[in-house]
This record gives structure tokens, C-alpha cells and sequence, in this order.
């Protein structure tokens, strides 16, 4: 069944592609031993080389990356002229916890470009870490677009556009420079064309490639030369991963344990992984439920033979019963 309209206002019915549609069942939920729910999604490993190393579903059709992105948009602002320590530029890549130490990297980007939080046009939240967001409404603080997940990558447009004269107010255009920039270079790290502009949960332009455009990025990343600017954004991921995510998290995880990766998760359910020889892999589930995500990828990592002391934190999805562990997300058919 299609969807019966798109966006609010319209009665048109959009295309549903094919990454959706031919989904294979990559995860089961079991309870016990009964098996209550199944996972469909698509998941395609790219060579150094080009060569398709893994695939399952319909890789050639295009998604969402979601903030599967931000490295690349990270990319963008650095070849424009963004300046900044490894640190905080893992922070431009990020989709952040809300932690203490993210809060300063954020304020820390906006300060030395004369900016203050309420420069920043991500829409405002809590913080995605449960204490962060549970201190933050116990103190009676309102939603901020500093602890929204997105405010350091939105510090670095920002900076971005006062370092080269373009207009910060409407920097969130999908016709503005930076937004323009953006577009180039994911298409010419996907090797393909964008193949739809939408606006993201923060505001921002979020762009469609296909899961094998994506996966064939986050190889050219992991795999660049550490001089260049693909490089220095490999470089902090890989330095800070906790500025990438947060502490608590599993692609934090991953690129702790996995060694010279570099990982991102978005949202939708979208995980892309980029390892040091070239090899870039991603996935989506298509229900776009996150408890599958990480258990499909550490499947995919594993049938690729690659050695990581993170497959623990991956596969740990249990199914609950009265609060006790009594059954798990299982990966089947990667």
C-alpha cells in the first residue's frame, strides 16, 4: 500500500522507491522462542576498489541519509575554509548527546566566530542523553537549540559563512552557497548526482544518494590521505568519537573498536561506516525503528570479516519482559 498523500497541503501520492519496497527481512525480534516482529531493510558494502563486496535489497535506490550526512557536509565547510581543532570539528560531524563537554564545544565554535546561541537556527530540544535530558527538565530549563543534537553542526555553517562572505541569516537555503557546496561534494564523494532536496528534523537541507552513493563516501573518507580535507575529517572522527555521538553511544563504540573506522548514524534508521581501506558500508532499515540498526550493521561487519571489540555494544538489543532481558533483536540474512 503507497502512502495516501506527501507532505501537508498536497494530495499527490509520492513514489515509494524500491529501497522500501524490495526489502528483504535482515533482523527478527524474538521473545523467547517465538518469533514476534521482523525487520526489513537493505545494506551494501562498497570495495576500495568500486567492486560490491555485500548486498542485500534494492542499494541502488535512493534515501534519506539523514545526519548520515554531516560528515560530508562537515567536508564541505572545511574545502570553503572552516578552520577548526580536531575536536570540535568532530562536533561539526555530529548528531551530539547534549553532554557538558558538547555544550562547550558548541559555545566554544560559536564564541570565536562572535556568535552566541541565538545565532543558531536548529530547532531546539533536549538533550538525546536520558540524564542530560532528565537534569535539564528537572531544573526547569526549556528546549534550546544549543541541546539540540545538530547545534554544532549548525555552529560550523554558521562560522563557515562569516569565514567566506556568504549570508548567515539564510544559510539553511538549499539555494544558498554553502547549501550548493554541500550538494557538490556529496555528489562527487557518492559518485552520483543528488537525487531529491527535503529539510531535515534540525532545518537544514537533507540530500538523497543511493545506499551504495553513501557507502562509496564513507570509503573515500576513511580511505583519504590524511593531508587533504577528507582526511582531517576521518582524523577527528576517528580522535573524538565521543564529540561524534556521546559517550553512551554505539557508534561511539564502533569507532573506538573498530580500528581506523569511522561511523554515522541517522536518523530513520540509516548507519554508514567507512573503513581505512577503502571499504564503505550502509544500511537502512526500512520501518526506520533505530533497535535493528546496529544488529543489521554488526552482521554486515562481521560477514565482511572485519575485527572489532565493539560487536558486543552492537548486538546488545534485548527484547524485555517485566524488565528482565528474555529475548533479542537477531540478525538473518546479511
Amino acid at each position: 500500500m503507497t502512502p495516501d498523500a506527501t507532505s501537508p497541503g498536497t494530495t499527490a501520492t509520492p513514489a515509494v522507491p524500491s529501497v522500501l519496497t524490495q526489502a528483504p527481512i535482515l533482523a527478527y525480534a524474538v521473545r523467547g522462542t517465538f518469533v514476534e516482529s521482523a525487520h526489513r531493510g537493505s545494506v551494501v558494502a562498497v570495495g576500495g576498489d568500486g567492486g560490491i563486496r555485500l548486498q542485500r535489497g534494492a542499494v541502488d535506490s535512493p534515501i534519506l541519509p539523514r545526519s548520515s550526512n554531516k560528515p560530508i557536509q562537515a567536508l564541505a565547510m572545511v574545502r570553503a575554509g572552516l578552520d577548526l581543532p580536531p575536536h570540535l570539528l568532530a562536533l561539526a560531524c555530529a548528531s551530539h548527546s547534549g553532554e557538558p563537554f558538547h555544550l562547550a564545544g558548541v559555545r566554544e565554535i560559536l564564541t570565536a566566530a562572535g556568535l552566541t546561541e541565538a545565532d543558531l537556527q536548529n530547532t531546539p530540544d533536549y538533550p538525546v542523553d536520558p540524564d542530560e535530558r532528565d537534569r535539564a527538565v528537572a531544573a526547569g530549563e526549556p528546549p534550546s537549540a544549543l541541546f539540540q543534537n545538530c547545534s554544532g553542526k549548525h555552529a560550523a555553517m554558521l562560522t563557515t559563512c562569516g569565514i567566506t562572505g556568504w549570508d548567515r541569516a539564510t544559510y539553511r537555503d538549499p539555494a544558498h552557497p554553502l547549501q550548493r557546496a554541500i550538494a557538490d561534494t556529496l555528489a562527487e564523494l557518492a559518485g552520483e548526482p543528488v537525487a531529491a532536496t527535503e529539510v531535515d528534523g534540525c532545518g537544514a537541507p537533507v540530500m538523497a544518494v543511493t545506499l551504495t552513493g553513501l557507502a562509496r563516501a564513507f570509503g573515500r573518507l576513511a580511505a583519504a590521505d590524511p593531508d587533504t580535507a577528507e582526511g582531517r575529517i576521518a582524523a577527528a572522527m576517528r580522535a573524538h568519537p565521543e564529540y561524534v555521538a556521546g559517550t553512551h553511544r554505539d557508534a561511539t563504540a564502533l569507532m573506538r573498536g573498530t580500528p581506523g573506522a569511522i561511523a554515522k548514524d541517522g536518523a530513520e534508521a540509516v548507519y554508514a561506516v567507512g573503513l581505512p581501506d577503502g571499504t564503505g558500508i550502509a544500511l537502512k532499515v526500512a520501518d526506520g525503528g533505530q533497535r535493528a540498526r546496529p544488529v543489521i550493521l554488526a552482521a554486515a561487519m562481521a560477514a565482511l570479516g572485519v575485527e572489532s571489540t565493539a560487536y558486543d555494544t552492537l548486538r546488545d538489543a534485548p527484547i524485555l519482559g517485566h524488565g528482565a532481558p528474555v529475548g533479542a533483536i537477531v540478525a538473518t540474512g546479511v
